[in-house]
């Protein structure tokens, strides 16, 4: 079917349009001189079965099918709009809809699934929010829950997320698409500061995606959350980087999140040791440096770094510490090896069962430990093998923990089964 070879021809259409409102439905039709009509004549081209069809135009439907069979030809309504959407003139609609001023027309576009998302974007950059919230008022309330609609994936799991603020946060945690947020932060109600616009911000702030138009117009909201926010995003502007380097209460923040280069480290080495270690960008060099400061919180904090180089694990442990053998032998970043000579001594078990590192000989002989502390170790691991999790989840202090671990959640999930009580 092409819409095109259907001008100067009629097409017979039972029930209604489902994408268009039955009245812009017909303009489109007028726009694109094709006739409609509601029963058949000779001069039908096409039938088109719409939504809410009665059971007359059904029975009216089968009985035309039956007696043309092939030589008439039949369509979906759905699969008729999309083709209607292909066609839309986006610079006459767009012209049309400013002139006219018709906010009903534009808000019925926006609901419209069938349209590209190039035109939404262009159509929801023309939407007047009054001066009002997201879900503020009725018009509002349809707009936003048309962008989640129109986004959202697997909104049929979830169909309720479109009418609270918090689908928006929702759709940020799960697209993908830097268009759709560009869009979204430049919504008028996201202008105004309250604490779930500030949460949407700051999502989008700590995103990798947020390029440097985005992060310089998030800063210009003087927000304090915001701005701690973009000091957390791994590729920050060098701009923005030194202008919140300046303030006092950011510095500490850039220290443990920041990407970092050997001018920048320089600098946050005397400010926040201590944060600096946390931070998963250190060289090699710059965790010497920090551990030559013989700082015992600092060691600490390096010690649970997951990006900590091994010639730094192994530094650290020489020092004879529990307390920082206890963080390495947890740490992801320490090796199969280490962790199996950890393993002879008992103090070490609870720690080398919690890391995903440990060998699964191991961990399955972990698993008969008669200590607490080491099984719940092992229930929240994630490469605790499942055949273990089942076991550990018989023990009622542990079935919560295992059911909490990730692992064993995504294995359910994939599976299809439910919990063992």
């Amino acid at each position: 079917m092409n819409l095109q070879n259907l001008q100067n021809k009629t097409i017979l259409l039972f029930g209604k349009s489902r994408a268009f409102s039955m009245d812009e439905f017909a303009s489109q039709m007028k726009f694109h001189k094709v006739s409609v009509v509601s029963s058949y004549s000779d001069d039908v081209a096409l039938v088109v079965e719409g939504k809410m069809m009665t059971p007359y135009e059904q029975n009216a439907s089968s009985a035309l099918y039956e007696e043309y069979g092939s030589a008439l030809e039949f369509v979906g309504i759905d699969v008729f709009e999309r083709e209607v959407a292909r066609y839309i003139d986006a610079n006459t609609l767009l012209m049309s809809l400013k002139l006219s001023r018709n906010k009903e027309r534009l808000k019925s576009f926006l609901q419209n699934s069938m349209i590209e998302d190039a035109l939404f974007f262009k159509l929801l950059k023309m939407y007047a929010w009054s001066g009002e919230d997201f879900f503020e008022n009725d018009d509002n309330r349809d707009v936003s829950a048309a962008i989640i609609l129109r986004f959202y994936k697997d909104i049929e799991r979830n169909h309720n997320v479109q009418y609270a603020t918090s689908g928006f946060i929702h759709l940020l945690a799960q697209t993908d698409n830097k268009e759709l947020i560009r869009v979204i932060l430049e919504l008028e109600p996201l202008q105004k500061t309250n604490s779930a616009n500030t949460k949407i911000k700051t999502l989008i702030a700590m995103r990798h995606d947020c390029d440097e138009a985005m992060q310089r117009a998030l800063y210009g909201s003087g927000d304090a959350s915001v701005l701690e926010a973009l000091c957390k995003n791994e590729n920050l502007s060098k701009t923005l980087l030194e202008k919140l380097l300046s303030e006092p209460q950011f510095a500490p923040v850039l220290a443990r999140y920041a990407k970092l280069d050997d001018a920048l480290f320089e600098k946050l080495l005397a400010i926040a040791p201590l944060l600096l270690a946390k931070n998963e960008t250190l060289t090699l060099e710059m965790q010497e440096r920090l551990v030559a400061l013989d700082a015992s919180d600092v060691h600490l904090a390096l010690a649970s770094n997951e990006k900590i180089a091994l010639a730094v694990v192994e530094k650290l442990l020489s020092f004879g510490s529990f307390e920082l053998q206890e963080k390495l032998y947890k740490n992801s970043a320490t090796t199969a090896e280490i962790l199996q000579e950890a393993y002879k001594e008992s103090l070490n078990h609870a720690a080398v069962a919690s890391n995903p590192n440990t060998p699964q000989e191991i961990l399955e002989a972990l698993s008969n430990s008669a200590d607490i502390e080491v099984l719940k170790a092992l229930a929240q691991n994630k490469s605790t093998p499942v055949e273990l999790l089942y076991q550990l989840q018989l023990d009622s202090r542990l079935a919560r923990t295992v059911k909490e671990n990730p692992a064993f959640g995504r294995y359910i999930q994939q599976e299809n089964i439910g919990w063992i009580v």
